[in-house]
């Protein structure tokens, strides 16, 4: 991305219409045809797209590296779409079992950013899971457009369910010692949400800016919870006094945090609305969570 503009250059309207147009509330064309209103003063509307749009150069990790232990597995979704695919990583030369982690991916399906992720995730020392949640329809397609059109053919009840499954899966799991968390984004954050209701057995859970269950869902929360949720977020920020004070009611063990000036998805490293100061605190929040919460 480096014939890009500066991210301060861009007018916020440019990240608003691109969070339309990533949540499917905008179309591709209406999309670029949105950022030609915003192409003024030596900025042109390609240059605009590149800015915003994923970059999977930006990668932190590389499949294949030498540390770690890599295989798509296969697994029972009985509520779901009945069987299931994901991206399994472990540390490489490791005795023992350890705590596992599901990874929960956008609304695109498992792309190269969330599989970065849970190398991370192995990296520092757990048994990661990333359930694809496109596997029934052929898996991750090669790009987000197309992964967010075969997401949407998907019901969202179905696909939580196959994350959940996902989530015991991983704790019968040879390589893990019973104790799980998850970690979400976006969709995936919603998601992660959701399983702190209705996985009382899990370990902790970690939304990062998703949508929220119900207040009286909150009352079935019995796992430790962190959240993390962009200033700048306006559409999902919306509900969390009201979860908030659900959770307060109901005495949730919960941690929260805002990062004030940044975007939705700004722990996405492969976008503009990633904020390397606010990715970086949130990630050493999330894993001194695991840290405390998996042992």
């Amino acid at each position: 991305m480096t014939d890009t503009p500066k991210t301060d250059k861009i007018p916020q309207q440019v990240f608003d219409l691109y969070d339309e147009y990533c949540h499917g509330h905008l179309s591709r064309r209406g999309f670029f045809e949105g950022l030609g209103k915003y192409a003024v003063g030596g900025l042109t509307v390609s240059s605009l797209a590149a800015c915003v749009l994923p970059d999977y150069s930006q990668m932190q990790t590389e499949p294949g590296e030498d540390d770690l232990y890599e295989e798509t597995l296969v697994y029972p979704s009985p509520n779901g779409a009945g069987e299931m695919g994901g991206y399994f990583v472990r540390p490489d030369n490791v005795n023992g079992e350890l705590p596992g982690i599901v990874v929960i991916h956008e609304n695109r399906g498992l792309n190269p950013h969330i599989r970065d992720i849970t190398r991370r995730v192995a990296k520092a020392g757990y048994v990661a899971f990333a359930p694809d949640a496109l596997s029934p329809l052929g898996g991750y397609p090669g790009n987000d457009d197309d992964g967010r059109a075969l997401q949407t053919q998907r019901d969202r009840n179905e696909m939580i369910e196959d994350f959940m499954a996902g989530a015991a899966f991983l704790r019968d799991h040879a390589a893990v010692n019973g104790k799980v968390g998850c970690v979400g984004f976006c969709f995936g954050g919603a998601v992660a949400n959701m399983m702190a209701v209705r996985l009382p057995w899990l370990s902790a859970a970690v939304a990062y800016y998703g949508g929220w269950p119900t207040a009286e869902q909150a009352g079935y929360v019995a796992v430790p919870l962190q959240i993390h949720l962009a200033g700048l977020d306006e559409r999902v920020n919306a509900g969390w006094p009201a979860y908030k004070a659900a959770l307060d009611a109901n005495d949730v063990e919960y941690e929260a945090y805002i990062y004030p000036g940044v975007q939705h998805g700004f722990n996405n490293d492969t976008t503009s609305r990633y904020n390397e100061a606010a990715a970086t605190l949130a990630w050493s929040r999330t894993l001194d969570f695991f840290s405390r919460q998996l042992g």
